[in-house]
């Protein structure tokens, strides 16, 4: 069988896999007994940039020039606005995407993905409803009937693209998919580790941002270093907290992964979740509108996955047991003012 491999998103972090993915896909096909296609489809959501298709660009300049400008794509990626043409044949789908179009995009492969499809999710957010918070990679496996497997770290998209050195974790239920996905993914500069626990890397990821929310705020306060240390540090115990009373079997050594603290400390002092926490407290816009004018197209998911972890909270009558995930929910609701950030009623234990 030969493997064909397809990316869904193409976004800044979207871009920066691509990258690694196409120049690692290409030292494969070079190999016989990796029976590996050359050709990585990328897809794209069609939109024009200076008067031209963003595929038509990314295919001639080997570049996204809109989310990742100045960063070269191996010639073997090719971008494809037709999200089921993409995946044709592909046997290793990466979904990585604003987790809100994970459902619709699922509806639209239903039954045009290869049998032997294996997939790994890079979305760091949470799927919330009626009956509670469901993991993305979750979505996607109950969705398409596939195996999926997770990727989370301390991996700011554009520092990755420029090959500083960093690492990422893996999180797999089939041990065989979680080494093929570490090995495709690993290099000298992203260097790839892989645990068996899909739930405990997933949540790291999706709940890192909520904490990076709080630290925007103490920024914007101009708070010290060791006022975000304690919101770190809280916020930490909140994401621990959170993954064993709804996720079982999450490994407590997971938290010590890239996924987990490594993330959590990247993101409170370089991403743009907190970048536009800060902003929200040094203006008097909301974070739609912040959103709109900083994120060039790109989603944020702090807010968002507060807002979703507080409604299940809030049902589950355990708010209380969360005090810093509420306070960030009520402060970017317009519900509470940012200086309240530090005002938590701490809650010890597990």
């Amino acid at each position: 069988m030969r493997e064909r491999l397809a990316i869904i998103g193409s976004g800044n972090w979207g871009s920066t896999i691509a990258m690694i993915a196409g120049e690692r896909v290409l030292e494969w096909s070079q190999v016989p007994e990796r029976h590996m296609e050359r050709e990585v489809r990328m897809w794209v959501f069609e939109e024009t940039v200076d008067g031209q298709k963003l595929t038509d660009l990314i295919n001639t300049r080997h570049e996204n020039v809109k989310y990742l400008p100045g960063i070269p794509l191996p010639h073997n990626v090719t971008a494809c606005p037709d999200l089921v043409e993409t995946v044709k044949d592909a046997t290793l789908l990466v979904f990585v995407l604003p987790h809100q179009f994970v459902k619709k995009v699922c509806e639209q492969l239903r039954g045009h993905i290869a049998p032997s499809a294996r997939a790994i999710s890079l979305i760091k957010g949470l799927d919330g409803s009626q009956s509670g918070i469901q993991l993305v990679s979750h979505s996607i496996r109950d969705a398409l009937q596939i195996d999926v497997s997770v990727l989370m770290g301390a991996n700011i998209a554009n520092e990755v693209a420029a090959r500083q050195f960093c690492e990422t974790t893996v999180g797999y239920a089939d041990e065989a998919n979680g080494a093929l996905w570490r090995e495709l993914f690993h290099t000298d500069y992203f260097h790839t580790h892989m645990v068996q626990d899909v739930a405990g890397v997933e949540l790291c990821g999706a709940l890192k941002n909520i904490i990076a929310v709080a630290a925007g705020f103490v920024d914007g306060l101009k708070g010290g270093d060791n006022t975000k240390a304690a919101i770190i540090r809280i916020g930490l115990i909140e994401m621990r907290r959170f993954a064993s009373m709804y996720y079982k079997g999450v490994n407590d050594q997971t938290f010590l992964e890239s996924c987990g603290v490594a993330d959590v400390i990247t993101t409170c002092f370089g991403g743009r979740n907190r970048r536009v926490a800060e902003a929200f407290v040094l203006s008097d816009k909301s974070f739609a509108e912040l959103e709109d004018e900083m994120l060039n197209g790109q989603k944020l998911q702090g807010v968002l996955t507060a807002a979703e972890v507080c409604k299940v909270l809030e049902r589950d009558n355990k708010l209380d047991q969360f005090p810093l995930f509420h306070r960030v929910h009520l402060i970017a609701e317009g519900n509470a003012d940012p200086k309240t950030i530090t005002q938590i009623k701490y809650v010890r234990g597990s």
